[in-house]
């Protein structure tokens, strides 16, 4: 903390001083990715990758199935939108060429559909200290387990022990250059842009199976990293991933010491240099301390200090676009951003004159939950949908923002054409991920469901069209279905009708008769399987004596106690052998001591079906 306190010390004698390279902006890019199997699935193998390149840019993340690339920062004029193209193309290939002797493949994903809280284990982090570290201090700070609830389409309440659902977020973080003196002007106008360019981008509708926000990243990566104890939440204190708490004012400083102010140093280092002494040298200093603090608060809109070519630097890191679908979308919602930073200014001298914090917040999450369907507040209070803002609003000034910035006319023409004809078209990837599941058969499992949307948009990618002109999924690209077969998990039904031992009998057969199944699990209100209730039970309970069954009878007079049950990860071949030798027509799917899904003969009739069709087809 002293190295903190002395690093806001010497950046407030720089800003006094004006040691900051200005005149020239430029921009940068970083780009994240998923590692997948032949399966579809979350591939582990980031360390041996990286072990058999040499190429600097390429680096690693939080879990061992993700890769970062950092791009090359650049004049922002002519071709750079283009070069930025060009190289996150590069380097990708790079990364694909390196996965492929590991039977792996590169995904560009906001999040990625075929993950699963079994691929969030400490054993597939990084193998970091400082990774560790941070665990290990948030989960301490927060004196529990990390809870996300998120409602959409589905809802989803989760918790998990440490920060890896972290890594189930990849982004496309963007970089804008910008001079000391008018920080606090654009990054407001980062704030403001933000919503719509966003409400363009969203790449992420699908989380452990739900259909959740078109943009889940920004609700997961709150709830994912979470520190606040009870007691601070019930006090409103914000979290370390936010959008602010209201407009900057006078200097980036602001920033820095609130962040220092709420929350608490959770790593450090041995190596941080007293940086008084580089200003006495004439040399700018790292800040190291202070951007190691700044690496663990996550704003939307991250304000950055660095040193490049000896001298010392502002930027505004836009980190809410997600990775995805393809380069060249990734490209066009930078190019609409970096346009509207540029012009923006030149239209509104201060935009909190123009539009309220909590309107710019409340478009953010607008945009985040419904993508170009977001009814938003703009300039004056006037309502407006996110995809008439674009279109008739912000698309002709983010124009003349690369116009003035000396962009290539016919890079603004291909970026802003791609923004247009995907808002035109109301397809965004998060959109054509929706459309192309309610596009596949009916009776998909929800794991040949995920696999055929990482399939899809892998075989699109390569392509590399962009997301506007990608046609749904159909049903023969649900590829080789046993892989969707191999383990109990992936198959089991998850959409239980269950009772309570005190319930009615009449209950259970009740639900049995309008649901039409044959066996009701039997549960208490913490989850923990207690029983089962078959078919069988109902009828030999008809078949007693009437004086056996004068007055109301619960369920945990005649449920079975004694439940043969299975893990999620229980090979499906083990499963059928299970229920034969144990004579039991279902199997309930039990996880640290709660029912989390049953599978029953029906299941694997239909499972033999379908194998037999396939096998004389072949």
């Amino acid at each position: 903390m002293q190295r903190v306190l002395a690093d806001v010390r010497a950046l407030e004698q720089m800003l006094d001083t004006d040691l900051f390279e200005t005149g020239d902006r430029r921009i940068g890019a970083e780009q994240e990715m998923f590692l997948v199997d032949e399966c579809e699935r979350p591939a582990p193998v980031a360390e041996q990758l990286l072990a058999s390149v040499s190429d600097e840019r390429l680096t690693q993340e939080l879990g061992r199935f993700n890769l970062e690339a950092n791009i090359s920062p650049r004049l922002f004029r002519g071709d750079c939108l283009r070069a930025m193209e060009a190289e996150l193309l590069e380097v990708v290939n790079i990364a694909r060429e390196a996965a492929t002797p590991h039977r792996a493949r590169v995904v560009l994903s906001g999040i990625l559909p075929t993950l699963r809280k079994t691929d969030l284990t400490l054993e597939n982090m990084m193998p970091s200290p400082r990774y560790r570290a941070l665990n290990d201090a948030l989960a301490r700070i927060r004196g529990g387990d990390f809870r996300v609830r998120i409602q959409g389409v589905d809802e989803l309440e989760t918790t998990h022990d440490n920060v890896m659902m972290e890594s189930c977020n990849t982004s496309f973080q963007i970089h804008f250059q910008v001079a000391p003196s008018e920080f606090v002007r654009l990054y407001n106008v980062s704030q403001v842009v933000t919503a719509p360019v966003l409400a363009a981008a969203t790449n992420s509708p699908v989380f452990l199976g739900r259909r959740l926000w078109n943009e889940t990243r920004i609700a997961l990566f709150m709830g994912a990293i979470d520190a606040r104890s009870a007691a601070r939440h019930a006090r409103g204190q914000p979290p370390r991933v936010t959008f602010g708490t209201s407009w900057l004012r006078d200097s980036v400083l602001e920033i820095y010491r609130e962040q220092i102010a709420r929350f608490r140093v959770v790593l450090s280092s041995d190596d941080l240099e007293d940086p008084m002494e580089a200003l006495r040298r004439g040399e700018p200093p790292s800040l190291a301390a202070l951007r190691l603090f700044s690496g663990t608060v996550y704003r939307w809109n991250r304000a950055c200090y660095g040193v490049s070519g000896g001298k010392a630097h502002l930027r505004i890191e836009n980190r809410v676009l997600p990775a995805g679908p393809t380069l060249i979308d990734e490209v066009a919602n930078a190019a609409l951003f970096f346009g509207l930073m540029s012009a923006l200014p030149e239209e509104h001298a201060d935009v909190t004159k123009d539009i309220s914090f909590e309107d710019a917040k409340d478009n953010f999450f607008r945009a985040a939950r419904h993508g170009l369907d977001a009814q938003m507040t703009w300039f004056g209070g006037e309502a407006l949908s996110a995809s008439e803002l674009i279109l008739d609003r912000l698309l002709p000034l983010a124009r003349a923002g690369l116009e003035r910035s000396e962009i290539d006319a016919g890079d603004v023409d291909r970026y802003l054409g791609v923004i247009e004809d995907r808002v035109k078209s109301r397809q965004t990837g998060a959109s054509w991920l929706i459309r192309s599941i309610q596009a596949l058969p009916a009776g998909t499992t929800l794991e040949m469901r995920d696999r055929s949307l990482v399939a899809g948009t892998l075989e699109r990618q390569l392509i590399g069209d962009p997301v506007h002109t990608w046609k749904p999924l159909h049903a023969e690209e649900q590829g080789d279905w046993r892989e969707s077969y191999r383990t109990v998990g992936q198959f089991m039904s998850t959409d239980l009708f269950t009772v309570r031992p005190e319930d009615l009998i009449d209950l259970a057969a009740s639900v049995m008769d309008w649901e039409h199944i044959r066996h009701v699990p039997v549960e208490d209100d913490e989850g923990h399987l207690r029983g089962v209730i078959s078919h069988r039970m109902l009828l030999r309970l008809l078949t007693r004596p009437s004086a056996d069954r004068s007055g109301p009878i619960a369920v945990r007079d005649i449920m079975k106690e004694k439940v043969v049950t299975v893990r999620p990860d229980t090979p499906t071949l083990d499963a059928m052998h299970l229920m034969r030798r144990a004579g039991v027509g279902c199997l309930p799917v039990v996880e640290d001591g709660r029912l989390v899904g049953i599978i029953t003969e029906h299941d694997l009739i239909q499972l033999s079906a379908t194998l037999l069709e396939s096998a004389l087809r072949e």
